[in-house]
């Protein structure tokens, strides 16, 4: 792992209230910060909202508002979701922000300087929905909504002049663009001529927008002003030595539906201001309801803070983290949510907890014990466990975060096994320093599984290391320290009874 780490979500639309998509990729977003925190790692991770744009405004007329009040209104409702998820973000920006104005302001004045931008009129099909102008091929896919045929003076960026020096880009970098699935739609979509991107609205027909330095009767295009969040946030053009030190950004996480515009403008954007391009943008799949995927218009949206108000949001950041492989879509069933919640946290992670308490206090007056010399069966896991650190960065390097939580589950597992195998309650009855190496073994893994978790289940793993009484949260072993009372508890993760 490199030293810093800069992680991004897409800036959301102020349209309406958040949801579980929202919530999904800043909670991956949040989780991979807190990974790499846990590593050593210095860490920057920003998230915020794209509050310019026709879908704002028509949705701030529906409200009887002006658009700043409409997105004044909501942005509370997206910080408030955010601390109920327990999101730890290190940047909250707002479109809206005089900081970010500034810097699309700019960087407009700077491309049209180099010559990247020329007016033009226009005539094509345009996506309400998208907020773009489409192609003849895009229109006849079906995918995009709400299309008619526009006929526009404009400001055009040549983003054609880069599609050369992209393709090139994307095949030197494998890493540029994943998962590789995405990678070859983005290589297939680059096969066709790359027009240039339309990046203005007149005033007259939509006036929401940052104004063009250059040409008062217009304003931006919305992608043209929210991809620039991801470099107006560390400073561009403000604090260049922090933006020096965060810029290029490690991961830009994105839903599947904007590929396109993050893997083609966006990096076509930055090679015109002669900046280096993202390591890596990270597609991710959607939700789905049985065969649909998770939308307002569909009316099968789940809300997040019903989930989290009835099972706790560490339950829910687990199954979000676990039930998704990176990069394809996941469906949401509530049976699979309390079928993981009672397997691998009441009847795993929870279970542990309980059998170490319950059998210190029997034993050792509720006392971590001493430690003793380790016998083949305590190594294995001792090697294990010492390993399991550096495998888990490894995977969220790959960003395979499911198979990173997999692998601490299976050492709780294991550790499972081993008490089941060792019965400590009968070995106590004769030796006490064989039951005490049994059970430092079994609660330092338990220690240790706590403190790799955390990053998923912030709030519920502090729980169990503050009943542990383990004042490290470093992933070598043996940093329990013997003597240490435990605190007592209730259930960890209380089985979910399924209604018939």
């Amino acid at each position: 792992m490199s030293s810093k780490f800069y992680v991004t979500t897409p800036i959301y639309y102020v349209n309406d209230k958040p949801h579980i998509g929202h919530a999904y990729t800043t909670i991956l977003a949040d989780v991979l910060a807190r990974f790499h925190r846990v590593a050593g790692e210095e860490v920057f991770f920003l998230t915020g909202l794209d509050e310019h744009g026709q879908k704002v405004q028509q949705a701030a007329e529906k409200r009887g508002m002006s658009p700043q009040t409409h997105c004044d209104d909501l942005a509370p409702r997206f910080l408030e979701l955010w601390k109920t998820l327990d999101i730890r973000y290190d940047d909250f920006i707002r479109t809206t922000q005089a900081r970010h104005v500034k810097v699309v302001q700019d960087i407009l004045q700077k491309v049209h300087d180099n010559g990247d931008i020329y007016l033009d009129e226009y005539e094509g099909w345009y996506s309400v929905a998208e907020e773009r102008f489409i192609t003849e091929t895009e229109k006849d896919s079906g995918q995009f909504r709400d299309v008619k045929k526009l006929k526009e003076r404009n400001w055009f960026f040549k983003m054609g002049k880069y599609q050369t020096q992209l393709i090139e880009y994307i095949e030197q970098h494998p890493d540029f663009i994943q998962p590789n699935h995405r990678r070859n739609e983005i290589l297939g979509f680059l096969r066709q001529p790359l027009g240039d991107l339309c990046i203005s609205r007149p005033k007259a027909r939509m006036s929401w927008g940052i104004e063009i330095p250059f040409d008062k009767d217009y304003v931006t295009y919305v992608w043209f002003d929210a991809l620039i969040n991801y470099i107006s946030a560390p400073g561009y053009g403000a604090d260049e030595k922090n933006f020096k030190n965060w810029w290029p950004a490690s991961v830009h996480l994105i839903g599947k539906d904007i590929l396109t515009t993050h893997a083609v403008y966006w990096p076509t954007m930055l090679f015109s201001l002669e900046l280096p391009l993202p390591k890596t943008i990270f597609a991710h799949g959607w939700w789905l309801i049985g065969e649909s995927k998770m939308s307002k218009s569909l009316g099968n949206v789940v809300n997040s803070l019903d989930l989290i108000e009835q099972y706790g949001v560490d339950m829910v950041r687990y199954y979000l983290m676990k039930e998704m492989i990176l990069g394809q879509d996941a469906n949401f069933t509530m049976e699979s949510f309390i079928k993981r919640t009672n397997s691998d946290l009441a009847n795993d992670f929870g279970n542990l907890l309980n059998r170490v308490s319950g059998l210190l206090t029997k034993n050792f007056d509720g006392c971590v014990p001493e430690q003793q010399p380790l016998t083949s069966a305590e190594e294995e896991i001792r090697a294990n466990a010492q390993d399991l650190g550096a495998k888990v960065s490894r995977l969220i390097n790959v960003l395979r975060v499911d198979e990173a939580i997999e692998a601490i589950i299976l050492l709780v597992r294991q550790v499972n096994r081993y008490v089941e195998h060792q019965a400590p309650w009968k070995v106590a009855k004769t030796d006490l320093k064989a039951a005490a190496r049994i059970l430092y073994t079994t609660t330092e893994a338990l220690r240790l599984s706590a403190v790799l978790l955390s990053p998923v289940m912030p709030k519920k793993c502090l729980e169990v290391l503050d009943i542990l009484g383990a004042a490290s949260t470093g992933t070598k072993w043996g940093e329990l320290k013997s003597g240490t009372k435990l605190k007592n508890h209730g259930p960890l993760f209380p089985r979910i009874e399924i209604e018939k």
